[in-house]
């Protein structure tokens, strides 16, 4: 969702199918939700209230089915309670319904009102996701039109590789020097000439 990224995607590969896939959306939302519990919890604390929210960050975050039994009792006791982390946590379970869509119209639908509930929900962390995700719907809905077929996994691991051999590269002087790192790194790829012959 990075722009100047977006924007290079559009410059160099004009007719490429620019996904968006869950991993980045769900990875921001979770980010708005904490904020929501964080600020939450603060507030009570200096208000006298009963903690109730401490120790609960995995609880809202984690998905229903990855629960240990400890975290499953402590989420149905929060959800007792008329807290905006509850209120904001139920939006990212409905959202999860977005998944379920094969047809990029219908997952549009689902996406528009899901954003018009929130906007209405006052939680302003959530309110920035949903605008976020308003601004990239067709980036989004573009994991539909591909079938679900792609990820950015690959490109993920590939930048993540490159990242870490940069970072160990960091002695090296010349750019030709972390260059022919990269090259090593990743692995057969073919390496450019090299100025010293080895036996």
């Amino acid at each position: 969702m990075w722009k100047p990224y977006l924007e290079m995607i559009e410059r160099h590969c004009p007719n490429a199918l620019n996904i968006l896939d869950r991993f980045h959306i769900v990875a921001k939302m979770n980010k708005a939700i904490d904020e929501v519990r964080a600020d939450e919890a603060r507030r009570m604390t200096r208000d006298d209230y009963e903690p109730v929210l401490k120790k609960s960050r995995w609880c809202l975050l984690k998905r229903r089915e990855n629960l240990t039994g400890k975290q499953r009792v402590r989420l149905r006791d929060l959800l007792q309670y008329n807290l905006r982390s509850v209120r904001a946590y139920l939006l990212k379970e409905e959202f999860q319904q977005l998944w379920d869509y094969s047809s990029p119209t219908w997952a549009g639908k689902f996406l528009d009102q899901w954003c018009i509930d929130v906007m209405r929900s006052r939680i302003e962390p959530m309110k920035k996701f949903a605008r976020t995700v308003r601004t990239h719907r067709e980036l989004i809905l573009n994991y539909f039109r591909a079938r679900k077929q792609f990820s950015s996994g690959v490109i993920e691991g590939l930048n993540n590789k490159a990242k870490v051999t940069m970072r160990k590269a960091y002695g090296f002087r010349t750019f030709k020097a972390t260059e022919i790192a990269l090259y090593h790194a990743l692995g057969k790829l073919p390496e450019p000439p090299s100025t010293h012959s080895f036996y």
